[in-house]
């Protein structure tokens, strides 16, 4: 699996974390920035890694921001986008099974750097249900 993963200053150094998990799971990942804790805009890490995802140079995506709010949205513009904004395993998970989600949003002013790993995890592993939840996907693009 390849992912791309990008954050703005304020997930900056929770990304940090999570490049060294990263690679201790085996996960082959592209980091898209940025790259130091300077102000920086959100959109302009979410949109780029949205493109990949959505054109499958990744399979998946990981945004980091303070509240994991301004990341979501940037990348959610994207109409292959399903990002969702995980605080807890349970609700990572739920975001793979039911809804597909295929951008996995960290708050990082709101969660440690034991959970980010939890919920990474959760959220890497966890398979979409299909079933009843594909037609719910389908309906989700304007």
């Amino acid at each position: 699996m390849k992912i791309a993963i990008a954050a703005d200053h304020a997930g900056f150094e929770l990304k940090a974390f999570l490049l060294p998990f990263l690679t201790q799971q085996g996960i082959s990942f592209e980091d898209l920035g940025t790259y130091s804790l300077e102000s920086m805009d959100y959109p302009d890490v979410a949109h780029p890694l949205a493109t990949q995802v959505e054109t499958g140079v990744a399979e998946l995506g990981i945004l980091i921001c303070g509240s994991a709010n301004g990341v979501a949205m940037a990348a959610n513009k994207h109409q292959g986008i399903r990002a969702a904004i995980c605080w807890k395993v349970e609700i990572a998970e739920l975001a793979r099974q039911h809804n597909n989600a295929n951008v996995l949003c960290l708050p990082a002013r709101f969660i440690s750097t034991e959970d980010a790993f939890e919920i990474t995890s959760a959220f890497l592993k966890t398979e979409f249900e299909g079933g009843r939840h594909q037609r719910r996907v389908e309906k989700i693009g304007c």
